[in-house]
């Protein structure tokens, strides 16, 4: 499903359970995140595996620092993509980030680590890879959108600082006292991510020879 990205005032704002007023969420539940993305995972893998003609996968559990899904002929990897699951909006993204140019609705974020270590793991296996946004909100709707790694890496190199965001840390963060919550984030437009209808149409024309 497409995302409007025209901003219409087509439901009441005051009962919006992810309002872009300004307030962050107190609490960032760590394990309800990984339900969310491990759900989404496998909607976009069942999906893309019954458009294309390859083998597609989690990452195996023991790759550590991949991303999440993998598309295969054979033995050879054709293409890597990451998946975020993202509902509630950047919402105080014009205060806090003001030269970024950035809405709320449209905001949606990306761990700089990840973001860091998946152009320098391009830049070594020169495979495909591509991070994918779930996005679900009320004024917008629900629709996936991604980029490659290259476009996204174009992105950064220009904005900068521009769209870098440090949160800080609390107790919901922690898990059996290790620190799990994201809290250094890179954040791009909905505006400059491609619908999983065009995504598609790249990956179809990818070409992996066994």
């Amino acid at each position: 499903m497409s995302i409007d990205l025209t901003y219409q005032r087509r439901y009441n704002c005051d009962q919006c359970p992810t309002r872009c007023d300004g307030r962050s969420k107190s609490a960032y539940i760590f394990a309800d995140d990984l339900q969310l993305a491990h759900q989404t995972e496998d909607w976009l893998l069942a999906h893309l595996t019954t458009l294309l003609p390859w083998q597609g996968q989690k990452t195996p559990a023991t790759a550590h620092g991949l991303p999440d899904l993998e598309l295969r002929y054979g033995d050879r990897v054709c293409a890597r993509i990451e998946v975020k699951a993202q509902g509630r909006a950047f919402m105080a993204v014009k205060r806090l980030l003001p030269h970024a140019a950035l809405r709320p609705y449209e905001t949606v974020a990306l761990n700089l680590s990840d973001l860091e270590r998946y152009m320098t793991l391009y830049e070594q296996e020169q495979i495909p890879l591509f991070i994918i946004w779930c996005v679900r909100r009320p004024c917008l709707g629900a629709g996936c959108w991604g980029q490659t790694i290259t476009a996204l890496r174009t992105i950064y190199q220009q904005e900068g600082e521009r769209r870098r965001y440090r949160r800080r840390s609390t107790a919901s963060d922690y898990v059996d006292g290790q620190h799990k919550g994201v809290t250094v984030n890179y954040h791009f437009s909905l505006r400059e991510l491609l619908p999983l209808e065009e995504l598609e149409q790249q990956f179809a024309q990818l070409v992996c020879v066994k």
